[in-house]
């Protein structure tokens, strides 16, 4: 099975899973960039995989779904049009065109109902987990996202991260204030601004990777809890203090 990214607005990627006959999208914010996708090389789309409710990773379902009987899965607490298969956390997701069956991980935070799929060494995670970053708290508490976090982070090391935001190289800058030791850290920065200038994707990254050197999975390192003590003023009472300050500090890095 191939998955491609197809860049979309300004730093989405638009995840395409297929076998060279049949295609999945993943958060397609914008059909046309699917469409084109699927013209070119003569794939039949034939489901959707939808994270979450935020534009622009559902932008492109009606004009996709509109003239095809096809299954769009989504999360089962998100309000979402064109989903037609509701998923909650254990179930999973079957595509038999592609003989793929995706579990469904519920990883509430960056909003209250989103959801991740993971299967065949994959995880499409949307908009929870980073390469070097987590996605803002716009409707969950630190808490949730934290524990969303432990969940994915738990996943085997082999697994490949495909979240759907090219925002490595700024997440590394913030990882290397956070954490300036860290060696691991260097040698990914470095390979992925050779990747970038070279217009390529830095993703997927791999949860192994991302457990050295992604700070919000690093909230009880000592050299993370230093930092983050320097920059607040007080040390956080523990990993989860330590994360929600992480989180805010982020939010204005």
């Amino acid at each position: 099975m191939n998955i491609i990214p197809l860049p979309a607005f300004r730093d989405n990627y638009i995840w395409l899973l297929h076998d060279d006959r049949h295609a999945v999208a993943v958060d397609p914010g914008d059909a046309a960039v699917v469409e084109a996708y699927l013209a070119q090389h003569g794939l039949t789309l034939c489901a959707v995989l939808i994270t979450h409710h935020h534009h622009d990773h559902t932008g492109g379902l009606a004009e996709l779904t509109t003239a095809r009987q096809i299954p769009v899965f989504g999360p089962a607490r998100e309000a979402i049009d064109c989903v037609t298969v509701r998923l909650s956390d254990g179930d999973v997701a079957r595509i038999p065109e592609l003989d793929l069956a995706l579990q469904v991980l519920e990883v509430p935070g960056h909003t209250a109902g989103h959801i991740a799929y993971y299967g065949a060494d994959a995880l499409f995670c949307g908009d929870t987990l980073f390469s070097a970053g987590c996605g803002r708290l716009f409707e969950g508490t630190a808490e949730q996202m934290s524990g969303s976090l432990a969940r994915l982070a738990a996943l085997p090391d082999a697994t490949r991260v495909y979240c759907t935001h090219e925002y490595t190289l700024s997440n590394l800058a913030f990882a290397r204030a956070t954490e300036p030791e860290n060696p691991a850290r260097e040698a990914y920065q470095a390979r992925c601004e050779t990747l970038r200038a070279e217009g390529r994707p830095t993703l997927p990254s791999t949860l192994g990777l991302e457990r050295t050197i992604n700070p919000f999975l690093r909230a009880g390192e000592a050299q993370v809890i230093d930092a983050v003590t320097r920059h607040v003023g007080q040390r956080p009472v523990d990993a989860l203090a330590c994360f929600a300050a992480l989180r805010e500090w982020k939010n204005v890095f």
